[in-house]
C-alpha cells in the first residue's frame, strides 16, 4: 500500500520495533465478520466463532442470503464489534448510540437490551440516517427511535436522561486504510488535530446527556494518539468522569498513556483498526420533567388496532401507540417530549390505517417471533427467491384467507396476505432483487 505523506514517519516513531510488522499488514487481506441476531427466534449454527464474544464470527455473509434478509446476521468486522461489546447495556437501560449509522454498534446494542429498556439510535447525515433506519428495521427490535440530528439539539431534550452513551466518533479512519484505501486520500499529518476539535464539541454534548452514574463508551477506528489519548485526557481534565477499565481480549493492547483503555492493531488483532475508552459519569445533573407529547389515535382507529391485534397476534405489545398521519407506530415508555427533533424511524411501525381497516407494516413482520402470530407460512427457498423479487408466489394448498407471517428458514419477513392458494406479494419495492442475478 501506498501510505500517505507522513503517515509512516508518525507510525515509525510510536511503534518503533513493532512498526514493521504493523506496516506489513495493510498488504493483507482485510478480516470479515459478521453477528448473529438472538432476537430472531430461528438461529443456526454458524461456524468459525470470534473468541470471547457472543455472537461474532469469521467469515463472509451474502447481502441477497435468507439469513441477511430476515436480519438474522449482520455483517461487521471484529474490531469494530468490540465497541459494542465493551459497553455491554443492560436490560432495561436507556441508550444512546450518538454517531450510529450504518447501523453495526447499535444492532449489537439491541442485542444485549433484548427489547428492554430504549436505544435512541442517531446519525446526523439524512442520507445515512435513511441506511440506519433500514438495517435496524431488518434487525427487528422493538425498543428503538432513530434521530437525525446534532448532537447539541438531542443535548437540549435529552438532558440528563441516559444510562448508557456510545459515541464511535467521527474521525481520520486510519484503521480503515487497509479496508477502504480511498480513506488515505484525504488524510495528512494535521487531519487528526482537526478530526479531534470536532470530536471535542460532540463530547461537550454527549456528557450534558448523562444521568448521574451513567457510562460513556468513546471509540475511533483510527490510532492517532491526538484523537484517541489525548481526548481522553481532555474528558478527564475538564469533566467529571472515571476511567474504566477495558478487559484486554483478542489481542487487544493497552492504549499508550492510559492503559485502561484499548487499542487493536492488525498486527495484534485479527480485525482493521480501532481504540476504545469507558468512563463512569461521577458527576450529578437532573434530567428534564418528562412531558412527551403523543398523537392521539380515533376511537376507530384504535378499535381496527385492537381487532387485528386480538386476531393476529399472541402477544400484547407494550408501550405508546402513536399516529403520524395514517400510520401507526408503538413507542417505548418514557420518552421526552421530541416533537422540535427529526425523526428517522419513531418506534415501531406496526402497520397503516386504509379504509375501515388496518394493514401490517413490513417492520412488524420482521419484528415478531413466529412463535408470537397466529397465522404464519414458511416458503422455501425457490419461493423465497421469486418473494424477494416482488412476484406472486403460488402454494400447493388452499389456506383460509387472510394476513401471514411469511418466513424463511423460521424468521419473519414481513407479513402477506393469502387468497385461496395465492401468497400476494409485500416485499417493499425499494428492496426487491433478482437472488441469482
Amino acid at each position: 500500500m501506498d501510505f500517505p505523506v507522513g503517515f509512516k514517519e508518525k507510525y515509525e516513531k510510536l511503534l518503533g520495533q513493532e512498526a514493521e510488522a504493523f506496516f506489513a499488514t495493510f498488504d493483507q487481506e482485510p478480516i470479515s465478520a459478521f453477528r448473529s441476531n438472538p432476537l430472531k427466534e430461528t438461529q443456526k449454527d454458524f461456524v468459525n466463532a470470534i473468541p470471547n464474544t457472543d455472537w461474532g464470527y469469521y467469515g463472509k455473509i451474502s447481502g441477497k442470503s435468507v439469513e441477511h434478509v430476515t436480519g438474522l446476521v449482520y455483517s461487521q468486522e471484529p474490531a469494530a464489534q468490540m465497541v459494542a461489546q465493551v459497553a455491554a447495556p443492560q436490560k432495561g437501560m436507556k441508550v444512546l448510540d450518538l454517531a450510529a449509522a450504518p447501523g453495526g454498534k447499535s444492532t449489537h446494542l439491541l442485542s444485549y437490551l433484548e427489547n428492554t429498556g430504549l436505544l435512541v439510535s442517531n446519525e446526523i447525515n439524512a442520507k445515512r440516517s435513511k441506511i440506519l433506519v433500514e438495517n435496524i428495521e431488518r434487525f427487528g427490535a422493538r425498543n428503538v427511535l432513530v434521530t437525525n440530528e446534532s448532537a447539541d439539539r438531542l443535548a437540549k431534550v435529552y438532558q440528563g436522561y441516559f444510562d448508557l452513551i456510545v459515541l464511535d466518533a467521527p474521525c481520520s479512519g486510519e484503521g480503515m486504510f487497509r479496508k477502504q484505501p480511498d480513506a488515505t486520500q484525504y488524510w495528512s499529518p494535521e487531519y487528526p488535530a482537526q478530526c479531534a476539535r470536532l470530536q471535542r464539541e460532540i463530547l461537550a454534548d454527549a456528557i450534558k446527556m448523562l444521568a448521574t452514574g451513567g457510562q460513556l463508551v468513546y471509540s475511533t477506528c483510527t490510532w492517532a494518539p491526538e484523537e484517541n489519548e489525548e481526548i481522553v485526557a481532555w474528558l478527564l481534565e475538564n469533566f467529571p468522569l472515571e476511567l474504566l477499565e477495558i478487559p484486554k481480549i483478542n489481542g487487544m493492547v493497552a492504549g499508550t498513556d492510559f492503559p485502561e483503555t484499548a487499542r487493536m492493531y492488525p498486527h495484534h488483532f485479527k480485525g482493521e483498526g480501532q481504540f476504545v475508552a469507558k468512563f463512569c459519569f461521577t458527576g450529578s445533573q437532573s434530567a428534564k420533567k418528562i412531558k412527551a407529547v403523543r398523537n392521539k389515535l380515533t376511537a376507530e382507529q384504535r378499535k381496527l388496532w385492537q381487532d387485528f391485534q386480538k386476531k393476529h397476534l399472541k402477544i400484547e405489545l407494550e408501550g405508546h401507540l402513536d399516529i403520524f398521519g395514517n400510520n401507526l407506530y408503538l413507542l417505548p415508555a418514557g420518552l421526552p417530549d421530541m416533537s422540535k427533533l427529526k425523526i428517522a424511524r419513531n418506534g415501531l411501525h406496526l402497520g397503516e390505517f386504509k379504509k375501515n381497516r388496518f394493514e401490517p407494516s413490513f417492520a412488524l413482520g420482521l419484528a415478531l417471533r413466529p412463535s408470537e402470530v397466529v397465522s404464519v407460512l414458511e416458503i422455501d427457498d425457490e419461493a423465497f427467491g421469486k418473494y424477494v423479487a416482488g412476484e406472486t408466489v403460488q402454494l400447493s394448498q388452499n389456506y383460509p384467507n387472510g394476513w401471514y407471517q411469511v418466513l424463511a428458514q423460521g424468521n419473519g419477513l414481513g407479513f402477506a396476505k393469502i387468497t385461496g392458494n395465492t401468497l400476494k406479494n409485500y416485499f417493499p419495492k425499494g428492496l426487491r432483487f433478482r437472488s441469482k442475478d
